[in-house]
């Protein structure tokens, strides 16, 4: 099958996703803004051919280069994993007749406003928000909803840009810091524990399905520098307090139109056990969270994601074995990373559990933590048990310790 990949290697988790694509046996056509020469060997020896444009999210200008790159002979799918590039795809598709969701059906997952107005009228629980352009329509929706409020960008990903405001005073800081953002969501902040539903489709059903629990929430975990997010899969699905939040994800995935690929949704969980939906995507969860579903279930994601996004069909077998806790770390202070304390007495305490550690070493200039997720690095630990699971997560939250300068 001929299969045109967008951005085969970048964000770097996508890189997986090409070769999951070529072990199938499929001519991946990657098109991205990485020049040929610095490619990764690894990518290149997983793509038949490969177009290098000059701006990858000026979608007008690489629709038209692709199709006159690929002359008269069309594609048979046209996929994307990263979140900007999920509506060119789909326009691609358009443009080709091929199989897959539609332009229209793909915005109701990136537009942030029009997914919940979609959600909300299949009769799901979301937060209160108004759709907001200017000063004047926040503060009128401000009004309307009440403090707390979240402001956050309609087609943003992850938690980026994304204030919760307290009172006034915040809103006017949040939206001093938002003026580069051309239109917002202004919505209900909702008190309770926030968990994800990710799950990989076939025509709509999901056919593998994950929750993992944020630790913090994310928009703490964005917000104060010294937090080491944590983030778990569960590995028990059937507890009785997630069943709500797996009910409101398949209600929310037939609400959009969800057809075959990845989806990764964010829900909270009140103090009462009520799920509010918060927001999902078409493609699979960021900051190796598909590294963590693998790790629970001995699993190849990123292969099985190629065979459902071409075939329609999903082989593996998947127990969930283990509940997976990923760290991400940030060092103290600002420069090169200089050293690490309470590593080895952690991997020591965590023994075999320990399945990753990927911290930067010294002499590495560290991470703008507000940018990424990832700062500056990450351990990642397995346990079949929860409790423990999370203690060893939290064990490295807390000892382990990183100094830049």
């Amino acid at each position: 099958m001929r299969v045109v990949f967008l951005a085969p290697s970048y964000p770097p988790e996508m890189m997986q996703y090409t070769r999951g694509l070529a072990e199938l046996g499929h001519e991946v056509w990657g098109v991205g803004d990485t020049p040929p020469a610095n490619l990764p060997e690894q990518v290149k020896r997983c793509l038949h051919g490969y177009l290098a444009v000059p701006r990858l999210l000026d979608e007008d200008d690489v629709q038209a280069r692709v199709i006159a790159w690929l002359g008269g002979k069309a594609p048979d799918r046209v996929l994307s994993n990263w979140e900007p590039l999920v509506i060119l795809a789909a326009r691609l598709r358009a443009h080709y007749g091929l199989a897959g969701m539609s332009v229209d059906t793909v915005l109701g997952f990136r537009d942030k406003q029009l997914m919940k107005e979609r959600v909300a009228a299949a009769g799901l629980r979301v937060p209160r928000s108004r759709r907001v352009r200017t000063t004047t329509e926040v503060w009128a929706a401000a009004e309307e909803i009440g403090y707390p409020l979240i402001l956050k960008p309609i087609a943003g990903a992850g938690s980026a840009d994304t204030f919760r405001c307290r009172d006034r005073a915040e809103l006017e800081s949040a939206l001093a810091s938002t003026r580069h953002v051309e239109e917002a969501s202004c919505e209900e902040y909702i008190e309770g524990e926030e968990f994800t539903h990710d799950t990989l489709c076939v025509r709509g059903k999901p056919v593998y399905e994950n929750v993992a629990q944020y630790l913090p929430k994310p928009i703490e975990m964005r917000s104060i520098e010294w937090v080491s997010p944590v983030i778990i899969t569960v590995r028990d699905l059937k507890q009785k307090r997630l069943q709500p939040g797996l009910k409101l994800g398949r209600g929310v995935l037939k609400a959009l139109g969800m057809a075959d690929g990845f989806t990764h949704m964010e829900w909270f969980l009140t103090p009462k056990g009520e799920a509010i939906f918060g927001e999902i995507a078409c493609r699979p969860g960021g900051a190796h969270l598909v590294d963590q579903m693998n790790y629970t279930s001995d699993i190849d994601l990123f292969r099985e994601w190629g065979r459902v996004a071409t075939e329609g069909r999903f082989e593996a077998k998947a127990p969930r074995k283990y509940n997976v806790g990923i760290v991400f770390k940030r060092a103290q202070g600002q420069g090169r990373i200089t050293r690490i304390e309470g590593l080895g007495s952690w991997l020591h305490d965590a023994g075999a559990w320990a399945v990753e550690e990927r911290l930067l070493r010294p002499g590495t200039q560290r991470r703008n933590w507000k940018n990424t997720l990832l700062s500056d690095g990450h351990v990642v630990v397995r346990h079949p048990d929860w409790d423990e699971a999370h203690r060893l997560s939290f064990a490295a939250a807390t000892g382990i310790r990183m100094f830049a300068e």
